[in-house]
C-alpha cells in the first residue's frame, strides 16, 4: 500500500487546514484548535478522525449549516460543573474551550465537570482528556454520536460510537490514555477499511439479516440507508460479552445526551443532514492532589505500568503495550518522518484547496 500513500509534514498539513478554515471565515485561534485536533489524530495513527474529516466540515460551514464562527453560552455554573450551550458551533472549539474551563475551576475546587448541549463532531476524545495532563491532572471526555450501532438482541442502528476517552499523568512512563469506541469499532474504521479496499472482519458488524457483514458496502448501506443493521457494540454479539458494550454506550448517552438535555440515539443528526447534530458532550478533569499526593500517585503509576509490562509474555510476544503508548511513539516517529497519508485523502484536500482557491503544498 505504500505507493497508494504520501508522506506529509504534520506542521504542513496543520497549516493548509487552518487556511482552509480561515477562507471560510472561521477566526484563526477557532481554525488553529480545529486544525490542531484533525492532525494530532494524524500523528497518533487515528485516521479515521483526522485530516480526511476537514471536507465534511468544510462543507457545513460552507452550506451555512453550521456558523463560522463560535459561541458558547453558559447555561448553568457552579464552583464544580458546567452546563454549556454549543450553538451549533465547530464541535473541536466547543469541547476545548469547556476543557478550558474545567481545567481552570478544577484548579480552585479540586474537580469539575461540564456537559455541553446543542454540540458537533469534536474529533478524537482523547485530545481534549490530554489537555488535563499539562496541568498534572486527570481528564475525562466523552461524546455520543449519530446512530450506527445496534443494540445487543436488536437490528436496527440506533446508538452511537460513544467513546469515552481518560488521560492520567505518570512520572516517567508516557502517560496512560485510554480512547476508545464504545462499538466494536468507529464507522470511521470503515471509511479507512473501504478506502483501502479491506475485507470487514466477522464479528465488528451484522446486515439486515443479523448475519456477520464482512464487506464495507454493506455495512454503508446498512447504516445509512437500509437503517437495518450496523456496527456491533464493544464485545460483539451477546455471547461475547457485546451487552458490556451496549451498556458503555447507552451511560455514554446518557452523561453526554439526557444530562445535558442534547440528542441521544436516533434522535442525533447524520453528517450529511442539514439540521443541527445537537450532539452532546461530558468532560471532567480531577486534581490528583485531592485524593493524594501528585509525586506519590505518579510513581505508582510508574510501578503500576512497570508490572503489567514486565509480566509473562504470550507465546511470539515481547512487548506488553499499555493505552496510550503505541500513540505516543507513532507522533515522536511521525512528527520526524511525517504522516503517512492515503493519496485519495491527499487528492480529497487538494481538491478542496482548489476549490477554495488556495495554494497546495503538502
Amino acid at each position: 500500500m505504500a505507493d497508494q500513500e504520501k508522506n506529509v509534514d504534520s506542521e504542513s498539513l496543520k497549516a493548509l487546514c487552518v487556511q482552509v478554515l480561515q477562507k471560510l471565515k472561521v477566526p484563526r485561534d477557532e481554525a488553529e484548535i480545529t486544525a490542531d485536533v484533525l492532525v494530532r489524530a494524524d500523528l497518533r495513527g487515528i485516521e479515521s478522525h483526522g485530516v480526511s474529516r476537514l471536507p465534511r466540515y468544510a462543507k457545513r460551514l460552507m452550506n451555512g449549516w453550521i456558523p463560522s464562527k463560535a459561541k458558547l453560552t453558559m447555561k448553568k455554573e457552579t464552583p464544580v460543573s458546567l452546563l454549556v450551550d454549543g450553538e451549533n458551533s465547530l464541535g473541536q472549539v466547543v469541547a476545548y474551550r469547556t476543557m478550558e474551563r474545567c481545567i481552570e475551576k478544577a484548579k480552585k475546587s479540586h474537580l469539575a465537570f461540564a456537559a455541553v448541549t446543542h454540540g458537533n463532531h469534536i474529533g478524537i476524545a482523547g485530545y481534549y482528556a490530554m489537555m488535563a495532563l499539562k496541568e498534572n491532572m486527570i481528564g475525562l471526555c466523552m461524546t455520543n454520536a449519530w446512530p450506527l450501532v445496534v443494540p445487543t438482541f436488536g437490528i436496527e442502528p440506533i446508538l452511537g460510537t460513544n467513546p469515552i476517552a481518560v488521560a492520567i499523568p505518570t512520572k516517567y512512563a508516557p502517560p496512560y490514555v485510554l480512547d476508545m469506541a464504545t462499538s466494536v469499532v468507529p464507522i470511521g474504521k470503515m471509511e479507512v477499511y473501504k478506502r483501502h479496499g479491506k475485507p470487514v472482519p466477522v464479528g465488528w458488524a451484522i446486515d439486515e439479516e443479523s448475519q456477520p457483514a464482512v464487506d464495507t458496502e454493506t455495512v454503508m448501506r446498512c447504516v445509512y440507508k437500509t437503517k437495518r443493521g450496523g456496527l456491533l457494540p464493544l464485545g460483539g454479539s451477546e455471547e461475547t460479552a457485546g451487552y458490556k458494550g451496549f451498556g458503555l454506550t447507552v451511560l455514554v448517552d446518557i452523561l453526554s445526551g439526557i444530562l445535558p438535555g442534547a440528542a441521544y440515539g436516533p434522535y442525533i443528526g447524520t453528517p450529511d443532514d442539514p439540521k443541527p447534530s445537537n450532539i452532546g458532550q461530558f468532560l471532567g478533569v480531577i486534581d490528583v492532589n485531592a485524593f493524594t499526593p501528585l509525586e506519590e500517585f505518579k510513581e505508582r503509576m510508574d510501578l503500576m505500568i512497570r508490572t503489567i509490562k514486565d509480566s509473562s509474555k504470550a507465546k511470539g510476544q515481547n512487548r506488553i503495550y499499555i493505552h496510550g503508548e503505541k500513540e505516543w511513539e507513532l507522533e515522536a516517529e511521525y512528527r520526524k518522518t511525517g504522516i503517512p497519508m492515503y493519496i485519495k485523502v491527499w487528492e480529497s484536500l487538494r481538491d478542496l484547496a482548489k476549490q477554495l482557491e488556495l495554494d497546495f503544498h503538502i
